[in-house]
């Protein structure tokens, strides 16, 4: 299989499994990867995902375009086929942490902006091309990037087309971290089983209402955060919690808190 999901303590691994073609998505692969996304939405073992590409050449460089351009220019295929492997107009709040080798362009770029926690490897390269073949980035980018960078960047990145360098993404935010290439992989599955081992709850909360709050009105937006928050605080995890928090304090010595 193209794509390749792989679970263990809690954090689901979904692998783009096509080196020898850059990871390039078929247009069976983006149903595939939209069915793991659901997957793993609906699989209450999975507290966490990674997003990442076989290999070390690319991450992925998005459709693989001698099928699915001919197929769009033909009008035979609608774009928001695609939407499940985008993560659009899914309720996906799960956290997914991406990490990135090589080549992370076009749609495999957009694949990174449905992601949360973006780690990229020093040899990545990042890249928006579409500009130049006279068509957009129509996969969640032009509603995303504007909301996660600063525009300026985000216009730089869409309008110029040109390559961005692991170093540069990191300065414009549009990724958390960059570390050697051998082992990306290695620090995305650290975070996410960090992720993992928190309250689901919790950490869903936390993404619901980063994802749906910004752009309700703001008395609406207190209100709806307020019900998140009343959720959480009334589950038996945050009851755990804070018991074991109160315990905590009490065992220490007075001051101590202040250490």
């Amino acid at each position: 299989m193209a794509i390749r999901t792989d679970l263990h303590d809690g954090v689901t691994t979904i692998t783009i499994d096509r080196p020898e073609k850059l990871n390039a998505l078929s247009l069976a692969m983006y149903d595939d990867l939209g069915r793991a996304f659901e997957d793993a939405r609906r699989d209450d073992a999975v507290r966490a995902v990674v997003l990442t590409g076989a290999g070390d050449r690319a991450f992925c460089v998005g459709a693989d375009l001698t099928e699915s351009i001919p197929a769009l220019a033909r009008d035979e295929i609608d774009i928001s086929a695609w939407d499940p492997a985008h993560l659009k107009g899914v309720p996906f709040y799960k956290p997914v942490v991406a990490a990135i080798n090589g080549l992370c362009i076009g749609g495999g770029f957009e694949l990174m902006l449905g992601t949360d926690i973006r780690i990229a490897g020093d040899d990545a390269v990042f890249q928006f091309p579409e500009v130049q073949h006279g068509f957009v980035p129509a996969g969640g980018t032009l509603v995303r990037l504007v909301r996660q960078v600063p525009y300026v960047h985000a216009m730089e990145m869409m309008l110029t087309g040109r390559r961005f360098t692991a170093a540069e993404m990191l300065e414009r935010g549009a990724i958390n971290e960059v570390v050697e290439s051998g082992v990306t992989l290695t620090r995305a599955q650290e975070i996410a089983a960090r992720l993992a081992g928190f309250s689901p709850l919790a950490v869903q909360a936390i993404k619901e209402a980063a994802l749906t709050l910004a752009d309700l009105p703001l008395e609406d937006a207190f209100a709806r955060e307020a019900a998140i928050g009343q959720r959480t605080f009334t589950s038996p995890q945050a009851k755990q919690g804070l018991a074991a928090f109160r315990a905590r304090g009490q065992s220490r010595k007075p001051g101590a808190e202040h250490d």
